[in-house]
C-alpha cells in the first residue's frame, strides 16, 4: 500500500459514497437459514407484531430498509431489489434473515400448473350466466 492514501480512496466514490461489496452485506453467505425459495414475484409482507428492526443490533441497515419498504405496502422480491439497488441474490439472503427473525413473511404466487384450466373457468361463468 502506498503512503499517499491512494489505497484508502480506491473504495470511495465521490458521488456514491463508500463502496460496500454485496458479499459484505450478507457476511459472505449466499443463502440464509430462514431463506425459502424466493421467486422474483414472491411478495414480502411485514409482520404486524414484529419488534422494531431498528432496535435489533443483529440487523443491518439493508434489513431495516426492507422492513420499512414493506411496512407501507407488500413488495415483491424484484421490487425490493430495484428499490434498494442491490443484486437479487443479496436481497434473497436478507429477506431470508428477516423471515427467520420474524420481521417479515413471504407469500408465494400460485404456480401456473396449479391454476384452474381456462376452459373450466369459462364453463363456470357460462353456467352462472345461465342461472
Amino acid at each position: 500500500m502506498s503512503g499517499d492514501g491512494q489505497g484508502r480512496n480506491h473504495w470511495f466514490d465521490d458521488e456514491a459514497g463508500p463502496v460496500v461489496r454485496p458479499y459484505a452485506m450478507t457476511r459472505g453467505r449466499t443463502t440464509s437459514e430462514g431463506q425459502h425459495r424466493l421467486d422474483l414475484i414472491a411478495v414480502v409482507v411485514t409482520e404486524l407484531d414484529a419488534d422494531d428492526p431498528e432496535t435489533d443490533p443483529t440487523l443491518s441497515p439493508e434489513h431495516v430498509d426492507i422492513v420499512g419498504l414493506c411496512r407501507d405496502e407488500p413488495q415483491s422480491v424484484a421490487e425490493l431489489a430495484a428499490e434498494l439497488d442491490l443484486p437479487i441474490g443479496v436481497v434473497r439472503v436478507l429477506i431470508g434473515d428477516l423471515v427467520h427473525t420474524g420481521h417479515v413473511h413471504v407469500t408465494r404466487p400460485v404456480p401456473p400448473a396449479e391454476l384452474p384450466d381456462e376452459s373450466i373457468l369459462r364453463d363456470v361463468i357460462n353456467g352462472l350466466r345461465a342461472l
